[in-house]
């Protein structure tokens, strides 16, 4: 694979204290070289000034000791450039429509987790060739908005064979795979959730494993109760998968608690806390991911992210891209809407839809860009990342890097 070197970038955001200011790291009139689809050098861009490293090597084999040929040099212009957005949680693998749904929400409807179902009907009844085409779809929506990394979930079979095939559609474009049978409980259990529970622990869990990474359960009155719950995350535990949690969305409840004593990895919504939730996240682990695309849609209050932040929880922020309460896949407009709705800066937005959803997918390799790391990159066709909230709505990606290839450019 040809090195590249990106020179001068105006604002460099690097998630790396060690490597510039502030909690970004930001490195301005800065450079950074990519080889073999890893960062291999971060730094100052040869002839500045800026403090935060040597200027930037001539060739390939000045950074890393090899012998590789000089790299191909690309002109950022003066723009900022970030890691590449880590979104953490969305629901992808999907058949039908709700647009006549939220039209009604929009009228003053109130927002049910009841909905679902009219998708997983809509799901059974599509093609795989339908669903993948789709999928891919998607795939190639989030890359133009910057978003390199995408959770993907299941959630819309709720059969042993749907489900067993919607996880292994989204292993298609993923590794972050998540097997989410404990959605709602399938019209053909109504009444019987227990029983459900045990299909989703058993044959289900069984069928869908081998093609996940993570086990989450909808843990909500109109869904699964916390003892539900922690049956459907144990037994996925013993399988081998690691834990994430929706709750507290629709109210109060036991879901976030359940997530830390469980250590999950991410506990998702948090739209309704108590105080003892919130201390109990800041003495964990457990990232609280913030999901604004879901109020934006439902007209629910917003998640208090600066109550979070100031308990020191880590905080991720995603789209919860689905085609009921969020059918949004675009990181920017959650960015935009969590300093507007959330009490977050730019700056801790930012961070949360980079490190913060690497840090709920328990990710070392994406959300930074310091050596070492893969080469997902975003140049913005702006001065700095204040414009995803500055400048809402307005599509601010010129470029994209995957793990070192140009993926996302300007037209001619």
């Amino acid at each position: 694979m040809t090195a590249t070197m990106i020179t001068d970038i105006g604002l460099l955001v690097t998630n790396d204290p060690t490597l510039g200011a502030g909690q970004l790291g930001e490195l301005r009139d800065a450079a950074i070289l990519i080889e073999d689809g890893r960062v291999a050098w971060v730094g100052a861009a040869a002839g500045s000034d800026a403090v935060g490293g040597a200027s930037a090597p001539a060739a390939g084999a000045e950074a890393t000791g090899s012998a590789a040929a000089p790299p191909q040099v690309l002109s950022a212009g003066g723009d900022c450039v970030i890691p590449g957005f880590v979104d953490s949680h969305t629901h992808l693998v999907f058949g039908g429509d709700r647009s006549a749904e939220f039209e009604a929400r929009m009228a003053g409807q109130a927002y049910e987790a009841g909905g679902i179902r009219s998708t997983v009907e809509a799901t059974r009844q599509a093609t795989d060739a339908a669903l993948r085409a789709r999928l891919r779809g998607f795939i190639d929506e989030l890359l133009a908005q910057g978003t390199t990394t995408v959770e993907v979930k299941s959630g819309y079979g709720l059969s042993v064979p749907d489900e067993e095939r919607l996880v292994r559609l989204a292993a298609e474009v993923t590794d972050e795979v998540t097997f989410l049978g404990a959605h709602v409980v399938p019209a053909e259990y109504r009444g019987r959730a227990d029983a459900y529970v045990d299909l989703v622990t058993g044959p289900m869990l069984a069928a869908c494993a081998p093609h996940a990474r993570w086990i989450d359960v909808f843990c909500e009155t109109e869904a699964f109760s916390v003892e539900q719950a922690r049956r459907v995350l144990t037994a996925g535990i013993a399988a081998g998968l690691l834990a994430r949690v929706h709750a507290n969305q629709l109210g109060p409840g036991d879901g976030v608690r359940l997530a830390v004593e469980l250590s999950a990895a991410s506990v998702d919504h948090c739209t309704f806390l108590s105080d003892d939730d919130v201390a109990a996240l800041a003495e964990s682990d457990t990232v609280a991911t913030l999901l604004p695309g879901v109020e934006f849609s439902t007209r629910q209050p917003y998640p208090d992210a600066r109550r979070l932040l100031d308990a020191g929880v880590t905080v991720a922020l995603a789209s919860d891209c689905n085609p009921g309460s969020s059918f949004t896949s675009s990181m920017p407009f959650c960015i935009a809407l969590a300093v507007s709705e959330m009490g977050m800066t730019a700056a801790e937005a930012v961070w949360s839809a980079t490190a913060g959803g690497a840090a709920a997918l328990r990710r070392t390799d994406v959300g930074s860009l310091r050596v070492g790391a893969r080469a997902d990159l975003v140049q913005l066709a702006a001065p700095s990342y204040n414009y995803l909230a500055y400048r809402p709505g307005v599509p601010l990606v010129r470029r994209v890097w995957k793990d070192g290839e140009l993926v996302r450019q300007p037209l001619p």
